[in-house]
């Protein structure tokens, strides 16, 4: 990426009722170091819960929240891995045990990932609002459903390692810090490893900070969340991600880049 300015953007994955109340901590505890935009991964209809439905106050906090800069962006439909089953031992773990049956778009084919890609647009609609960005939960895309996301116009996706801009095929290695909240001694591995990659990638043009709901569980990890946030904050610009496509987009006029990617490519 071209420029010298290094960018933060705080992404808040599982966005839905049912996980809300976890989420406002999390919210609270980033607000609690600086009032910074975030980037809201919202799931329509969460494990099927109420297709689209919530209660009032919980829409009028996001459209609170899009209001003041942050940026709402999709998160697949349901969140549940309902593909078809999966064909070795390797598949099996990464789908079923690793991202405990979450991974939504891991098995798509192309016409099922275009259908629900229509049925999480069609849910923003109905709230006036227009994702920009779609994030695949546990980042997991089949080709199928890299297909069916290339053709839906979106303006970028993400992976665990890289951030996409999709209209302009370029791609960027951006690393994403993410905590494990399953259990005590996962958290706490997590949180020694999130600091090491934090400064192992502390030149890099972009950091990515991936926050779930079920952080909100470890008061260890949050507090550990608030000090990462600070120390960051001294030498990056916190922007949604949203921002930093546009900004990234608005810099893309070498088609030579070595960044750029092939139609056949798969986020990885």
């Amino acid at each position: 990426m071209a420029g010298t300015e290094r960018a933060l953007c705080i992404a808040l994955h599982d966005v839905a009722p049912p996980t809300w109340q976890l989420c406002q901590k999390l919210i609270a505890a980033v607000a609690q170091v600086a009032p910074v935009p975030l980037t809201f991964l919202v799931v329509p209809a969460y494990h099927h819960h109420g297709e689209c439905q919530g209660d009032a106050d919980y829409f009028a906090a996001l459209e609170q929240a899009r209001s003041q800069g942050s940026e709402l962006a999709l998160h697949g439909y349901t969140h549940l891995d309902e593909g078809r089953r999966p064909d070795c031992t390797w598949n099996f773990f990464w789908r079923q045990v690793y991202t405990r049956g979450e991974g939504e778009f891991a098995a798509l084919g192309v016409e099922q990932a275009r259908q629900r890609l229509a049925w999480a647009r069609e849910c923003f609609a109905r709230r006036g609002w227009q994702a920009q960005g779609f994030v695949a939960p546990a980042w997991l895309l089949s080709e199928g459903s890299w297909q069916a996301l290339r053709e839906a116009g979106f303006g970028y996706t993400t992976s665990f390692s890289r951030f996409y801009l999709l209209r302009e095929g370029r791609s960027l290695f951006a690393p994403s810090l993410v905590y494990s909240s399953r259990n005590g001694w996962g958290s706490a591995l997590s949180r020694s490893g999130t600091s090491v990659s934090a400064q192992l990638l502390r030149a890099a043009p972009l950091l990515r900070l991936a926050l779930h709901p079920q952080d909100a569980n470890h008061r260890s990890t949050l507090l550990h969340c608030q000090r990462l946030v600070e120390q960051l904050l001294q030498t990056r610009d916190a922007m949604t991600k949203m921002e930093f496509a546009q900004r990234w987009s608005a810099r893309c006029h070498d088609d030579a880049s070595p960044n750029r990617f092939r139609a056949s490519d798969r986020p990885v």
